[in-house]
């Protein structure tokens, strides 16, 4: 009888987070898909949800990314609904929420992320340019005053040594 009390008292907790949780998951969410989902500013983007009902109207939401309202249209596929939406050229780079909405009051987020170049236009990988600023030195860095900087602590150290070898070698104590 002691542990039959703990675990009711148990699973009549995780039954009633289930149920609380149950609206979140259900009937008001659905999915879009983005094409492409990262982009560069200035570039189009197509949203596809199949999650609306055909006699449903569709609409879209860029305006956290600047481009404010779109409508989808239903597609080729059965269901489907389809729209398209440029990004501004003057977009910051991140991550955006695009939202889309049926007449009958579903809502589908999606997230699109914003990049200062896109590698789906090129089809080609982005190779990193210049150099690394991991501090003093480096391989001939845009900063030719440190570069000395840190030459000249290497010339002295090396002289210092130098020396040092030197004077032991000779017997002059060390």
């Amino acid at each position: 009888m002691r542990t039959a009390r703990p675990l009711t008292g148990t699973a009549l907790a995780v039954a009633a987070v289930a149920l609380a949780a149950a609206p979140a998951y259900g009937g008001g969410t659905g999915s879009i898909e983005l094409y492409p989902a990262t982009v560069a500013p200035g570039a189009e983007v197509t949203v596809n949800t199949a999650a609306c009902g055909a006699a449903d109207a569709v609409s879209g939401d860029a305006g956290a990314v600047g481009a404010g309202a779109f409508t989808l249209l239903p597609s080729a596929h059965e269901g489907d609904a389809v729209g398209l939406f440029r990004v501004p050229p003057s977009a910051q780079p991140g991550t955006y929420e695009i939202v889309v909405r049926c007449s009958s009051g579903k809502r589908m987020t999606g997230d699109l992320v914003i990049t200062l170049t896109s590698t789906e236009e090129s089809g080609q990988q982005v190779h990193p340019r210049g150099s690394v600023k991991t501090g003093v030195g480096g391989t001939l860095g845009p900063d030719p005053v440190q570069t000395a900087a840190g030459v000249a602590a290497l010339a002295v150290a090396a002289a210092g040594g130098t020396w040092l070898l030197h004077r032991r070698a000779r017997g002059d104590g060390i």
